[in-house]
């Protein structure tokens, strides 16, 4: 999902890149380790092969797949679904239709998950 701008879709391209390439996780922290701010270059397409590289990506087929702009319509899928159930920023969970937004402690996803399964029953 992209909600920060353009920077932010080739972002969550350059991760389904990676991903292909069973590296998700590892581009994810490297893309954390290297924010600086919406939009700032961070996340430029130069510096998101750059951290292919560092990583040890095929990088041929890394820049292919991030070039073709094969994942965008994914993303701007995910994007608008997300939208839709009312996300706006990171973090944010659904549970059940259910938002949360912000980082919460263990107690407040308990109290939704169990309020959750009381209204199944």
């Amino acid at each position: 999902m992209a909600i920060l701008g353009e920077e932010s879709g080739w972002a969550a391209q350059a991760s389904e890149c990676a991903s292909e390439q069973g590296k998700f996780w590892e581009y994810h922290d490297k893309l954390f380790d290297n924010q600086n701010g919406e939009n700032q270059g961070a996340f430029s397409k130069d510096n998101l092969k750059k951290f292919a590289n560092e990583l040890n990506l095929n990088t041929t087929s890394f820049n292919q797949c991030l070039d073709s702009s094969k994942y965008e319509m994914a993303v701007q899928e995910q994007t608008q679904s997300g939208q839709q159930l009312g996300v706006s920023s990171t973090p944010t969970f659904v549970i059940n239709g259910v938002p949360v937004v912000g980082a919460q402690d263990f107690n407040a996803f308990q109290q939704i998950i169990e309020a959750q399964l009381k209204q199944k029953q």
